[in-house]
């Protein structure tokens, strides 16, 4: 492999580069996970920048990691385009983290901002950070291991860099600075804004799919901004767990309001929209699947509180909703690679949980409250009721107002009309009154 390398870069040097007239860059922007939707956007932004003629592709990269699927779509688009890619990792305080590393590899020229940082490519996992081994048995996690590790020293060689860095970034899960990355050939540049990363590749040749060598022609070029799609833009959007969780949480909400207060409509279509965004987002990330039926099995005990007010069940609800959340991305799956930040956040999980709690405590609170309070409906509802007599009443015949109606009525004693009434008892559409004395 060496030797290839060694031939490669002498053909690199002995073809004479082909200048690329354009003075446009196309540029797009990875930020946040790479899944199916950003996976998606990139292989379109290569395949638009070919078909635009720019003179290159810049592409912007701030992610934690994602999906394998996507990740190699990504790289196959880069490794076989006719237009060279640009990565920069950026601005400050970015991370270009498990599949970002082979995202960075995979360009013709890489550039990071000061204070950002690239690595740990291990698949790690388990909701405690275990070792993989201990997570998913020792024959899996090396199976996983061995080709991640060739996956990552392929690209680097291809393009000529680190390639025992890039297989240390994925056995020893090693990060590097900015600083570091350049020193050890993992990028080519240090670049605080993308128009400073054009002005140091302005010149350079690199090779391209196709074999040819070109050379950059980027200084002063204009940026033709590749927007994603709508469907990229919704799916890239929704696939984080911690909107998954979010969202469930609404979707609760929603038919939790819909049913105490029937005929909103509003509340509990939104609930039932936020239910399927999150079922949808489920679909595009490593989620358990026994995460999702607590989560589903907490809106359903939370919903039944409404009906059985015993407390119970609410908290039971709650509980089950918090270990859901908890639980939710499965660091173990083999078709991601993501660092431990890509889960539902303590920052979002114990604040909601508790208010959650609290809401639920209060439902069950109200339920109470409200069976210990007289029926205020229907023939019992009208014992203690007051009134006036229309006309006198005796106990053959009468005729009261109560409750804004008309009703017959009888008395133990006879009453004059006028006079001031309280119901005592109900029988059918009769009722029994005695006068209030004044």
């Amino acid at each position: 492999m060496g030797l290839l390398l060694s031939l490669s870069l002498g053909l690199l040097a002995a073809t004479p580069p082909t200048e690329v007239p354009h003075d446009t860059v196309a540029r797009c922007e990875l930020d946040g996970v790479v899944d199916s939707g950003s996976g998606a956007y990139l292989v379109d932004c290569v395949r638009r920048a070919e078909l635009g003629g720019h003179s290159a592709l810049l592409v912007r990269l701030d992610t934690p990691g994602g999906s394998l699927e996507a990740t190699h779509a990504i790289v196959r688009a880069f490794l076989g385009s006719s237009v060279p890619v640009l990565v920069w990792v950026g601005p400050s305080g970015a991370h270009a983290g498990s599949a970002g590393v082979f995202i960075t590899l995979a360009s013709n020229v890489a550039s990071m901002a000061p204070g950002t940082r690239i690595g740990a490519a291990h698949p790690v996992v388990g909701l405690t950070g275990e070792d993989p081994e201990t997570a998913g048995g020792t024959q899996l996690a090396r199976k996983a291991e061995n080709d991640t590790v060739a996956f990552a020293e392929s690209i680097a060689k291809q393009r000529g860099r680190n390639a025992s860095w890039a297989a240390s970034a994925v056995r020893d899960s090693i990060a590097v600075s900015a600083d570091q990355a350049r020193e050890l050939r993992v990028v080519e540049y240090l670049s605080s804004s993308e128009e400073e990363f054009l002005d140091q590749v302005h010149g350079r040749a690199v090779q391209v799919a196709s074999g040819d060598t070109v050379r950059l022609d980027t200084r002063d070029a204009r940026f033709v901004e590749l927007a994603p799609g709508v469907s990229q833009r919704l799916v890239h959007a929704i696939a984080h767990p911690s909107l998954v969780y979010l969202l469930f949480l609404m979707a609760a909400l929603g038919l939790v309001v819909e049913l105490t207060h029937p005929g909103g409509i509003a509340p509990g279509l939104l609930g039932a929209v936020a239910l399927v965004l999150a079922l949808m987002a489920s679909s595009a990330l490593p989620v358990r699947m026994g995460a999702l039926l607590l989560l589903l099995l907490g809106v359903a005990l939370i919903v039944a509180e409404l009906f059985v007010t015993s407390g119970l069940l609410g908290a039971a609800g709650v509980v089950l909703l918090g270990l859901g959340g908890l639980f939710l991305v499965d660091r173990f799956d083999p078709g991601w690679f993501v660092d431990p930040s890509f889960r539902v956040t303590w920052a979002w999980l114990v604040p909601t949980t508790l208010v959650l709690a609290g809401a639920t405590a209060y439902i069950a609170w109200r339920g109470a409250q409200t069976r210990k309070l007289p029926q205020l409906g229907g023939d019992a509802g009208l014992v203690g009721e007051e009134g006036t007599t229309l006309s006198p009443t005796s106990p053959e015949n009468g005729e009261v107002f109560v409750h804004g109606e008309r009703w017959r009525a009888t008395s133990p004693k006879p009453i004059r009309r006028g006079a001031h009434v309280v119901v005592r008892r109900v029988d059918g559409l009769t009722l029994f009154v005695d006068e209030v004395k004044p």
